[in-house]
């Protein structure tokens, strides 16, 4: 079957994967916190980026390959790290990292996945990235950040904008506890997804295991006040120094969203930066990821990297305008997982690329690097 015939964009994909997961997955999956106002803002302010179309450039095949770190790769897009992957399908974890090493592109594993960087190591390729939510315990994050590097993960990112729990409301009202416990209401809804039932059978029920390994086996907990946060803390500028001088591979901040920050942590001694409001995931009231993008450009020589909100080629290229040099994605790679399981990844990116490849034909750009000459 030609899967661009029928599920030529993200949008069609999210149909599908909607009605392939229970409820209450789809809810921990698609929601934001408060009334999800900076979810939205994040569509908005992508789609006020407006390029002049432009003409008579002749025939010519857009290079859409950047390079990162002295990498590298086939477009500028990776996979962002979204815990409790394999809540959302089964053995996510390990499936996006096999497409990530396929692909060429960086896959990053979350601290709150459901494996561990060891499970997940044999399926990784080259371009491995993990993501951490810093303990509080020092011997706990030395440790951490020892078994990341034994399972071959090359970067280090430091998630710095989840002070305190979000409250994400829409997804306590579907029922979702950490670990997931299956009510009689869940178990209706687990009922009408038999893909994602079997699956799970087959897995197991999904569960943060490298946090288990060091809190122990709590349960009964919403899924926003999860094990997790009992052990981490919220870090400052001496935990920020403390790992950049115990990583010797990038070392990334995520969640950086003000220009003044920005130029404390490339005094610091950061690879790089991380543009994110969390996918509006964690506060209701931020600013577009895109729309801090052009004052933190300006403050920086730091590569830059953006999330929240992407959903086309087109926006990639919105980011690429605006100063981002890399994009990442998470909910759109776990919604073509949920939609097509493990040939969803590869569709997702040839959709993405594609669309990249016909928006520089329209605005003759041959390569990535003349987008900024395009922008009006």
């Amino acid at each position: 079957m030609d899967l661009h015939a029928k599920y030529p964009a993200l949008s069609d994909l999210r149909t599908r994967a909607q009605g392939r997961l229970p409820k209450f997955v789809w809810e921990f999956l698609d929601s934001a916190t408060g009334t999800e106002a900076t979810k939205a803002r994040n569509r908005a302010k992508l789609d006020e980026i407006l390029f002049a179309p432009s003409i008579l450039h002749g025939e010519f095949e857009p290079d859409l390959s950047t390079r990162l770190f002295g990498e590298d790769y086939p477009l500028p897009l990776g996979i962002a790290p979204v815990g409790m992957s394999g809540l959302i399908w089964p053995d996510a974890e390990r499936l996006l990292a096999a497409a990530g090493k396929r692909l060429g592109i960086p896959y990053t594993l979350s601290t709150v996945a459901s494996q561990t960087p060891e499970t997940v190591a044999p399926h990784l390729g080259t371009h491995g990235w993990f993501q951490m939510y810093p303990p509080r315990d020092p011997e706990i994050r030395a440790n951490m950040l020892s078994r990341a590097k034994a399972a071959g993960f090359k970067a280090l990112v430091l998630t710095v904008d989840v002070p305190v729990a979000s409250r994400r409301e829409r997804q306590v009202r579907s029922g979702l506890t950490t670990p997931p416990r299956l009510t009689p209401r869940l178990m209706a809804q687990v009922a009408l997804r038999p893909a994602w039932a079997l699956g799970t059978a087959r897995m197991g029920m999904p569960r943060m295991r490298l946090i288990d390994e060091y809190a122990g086996n709590l349960t009964g907990m919403s899924s926003t006040a999860h094990a997790g946060y009992l052990l981490r803390t919220s870090p400052d500028w001496d935990y920020l120094h403390w790992l950049r001088d115990n990583w010797d591979g990038p070392f990334i901040v995520k969640g950086v969203m003000r220009a003044s920050d920005a130029v404390k942590l490339e005094e610091a001694g950061v690879d790089a930066l991380w543009v994110s409001n969390h996918a509006g995931r964690q506060f209701d009231a931020a600013p577009a990821s895109i729309e801090a993008l052009p004052a933190i450009r300006a403050a920086t020589s730091l590569p830059l990297i953006l999330d929240s909100g992407i959903e086309t080629g087109l926006d990639i290229l919105r980011a690429r305008a605006r100063g981002a040099d890399f994009v990442m994605m998470g909910r759109g790679f776990h919604i073509a997982l949920a939609a097509l399981g493990a040939r969803g990844p590869d569709h997702l990116v040839d959709i993405l690329a594609k669309d990249m490849a016909a928006n520089m034909g329209q605005i003759g750009a041959r390569d990535l690097r003349e987008i900024s000459k395009t922008f009006p």
